[in-house]
């Protein structure tokens, strides 16, 4: 135990650059919820790799962006105050840069950094633990492209630069070695097997709202919360556990897209998270879903509270 190493990663990053998928991909586990849009993760999500020798306790944070309401203030302040609190940090990038109208010195076309990414790196002067540049999607560009992406952050004096692709598990074996070897000498904080410290009723909120992100349209998700009404043991079948649960929206046309004609869209939305938490439990599920519309609740505090933002702890 005098070797061991164990301390706390933080995944910070824009929006939808693949955080969440590699917190997963580290963990072995599906920790953290995962779509194409931005925003996904709305609260700091701590997921647990215990391996001989090192524990490391990840968190997936809220993208950084610019925030236009309560919900989306208290993302970012989740995600900021994650910078300091941490033993590393893993700052996830596109290997894309915004091109600019004008050429550089040279005559070659001029770019720069997206405004997210310009924000991040300013946060990033002022924190002390130390900061690896993670290049994800690098299956996605040329290697020109890469290079170029490379040559504007090398300026940053990250501790590593790595280059990876979350999606397909590529040279993440080779990030973990170098995390590991960031984290301090010190104890276990979690017993061996615990995945996360997530509430299991917290989990199964997030994965009904994943499958409601993936199949709503674009103008309903963000305006999308999972209230769970109780989670309990049929009684007289031990192996059926009964969900259920409320999709909050904030607009009547809204509720209108989540139920779908029929009930058909509510129906495969149900469908497919109850998969999800049956595996979550290790039991047969009965989901039952509603759809409740409550105007302005990303604004209101005590709702906010209620779906399990802690907007008292920023």
């Amino acid at each position: 135990m005098e070797k061991f190493r164990s301390g706390f990663v933080s995944i910070i990053g824009k929006p939808n650059v693949g955080k969440s998928t590699l917190m997963n991909l580290l963990a072995g586990e599906k920790i953290s919820i995962v779509s194409s849009k931005p925003q996904t993760t709305r609260n700091r999500i701590r997921s647990i790799l215990t391996r001989d020798g090192f524990q490391a306790v990840f968190i997936d944070t809220p993208g950084i962006h610019k925030p236009s309401s309560k919900l989306g203030s208290y993302m970012v302040k989740s995600a900021e105050n994650s910078m300091n609190e941490v033993d590393c940090i893993l700052y996830l990038v596109e290997p894309r840069l915004k091109k600019l109208a004008g050429k550089d010195e040279s005559g070659n076309p001029s770019y720069d950094f997206f405004e997210g990414d310009k924000i991040i790196l300013e946060r990033l002067r002022a924190v002390k633990p130390p900061v690896i540049l993670v290049i994800n999607k690098i299956d996605t560009v040329s290697q020109n492209e890469l290079l170029q992406v490379i040559d504007r952050f090398r300026p940053h004096n990250f501790a590593e630069v790595m280059m990876i692709s979350a999606l397909k598990a590529k040279n993440t074996d080779e990030l973990l070695e170098i995390v590991m070897k960031m984290l301090p000498l010190g104890p276990k904080y979690f017993p061996d097997g615990m995945v996360t410290d997530q509430p299991e009723r917290q989990i199964a909120s997030e994965l009904i709202r994943e499958k409601a992100l993936i199949r709503l349209k674009e103008e309903v998700p963000h305006g999308v919360a999972v209230e769970i009404l109780s989670m309990k043991n049929v009684e007289g079948k031990k192996d059926l556990i009964e969900v259920q649960a409320n999709i909050v929206c904030e607009k009547d046309s809204h509720k209108g897209i989540i139920i779908g004609k029929g009930g058909l869209m509510l129906k495969e939305i149900g469908t497919q998270a109850r998969r999800d938490i049956e595996m979550l439990l290790g039991s047969q599920v009965n989901l039952q879903l509603w759809v409740k519309v409550k105007k302005g609740w990303k604004d209101d505090d005590f709702q906010l509270k209620s779906y399990g933002y802690d907007i008292k702890s920023i």
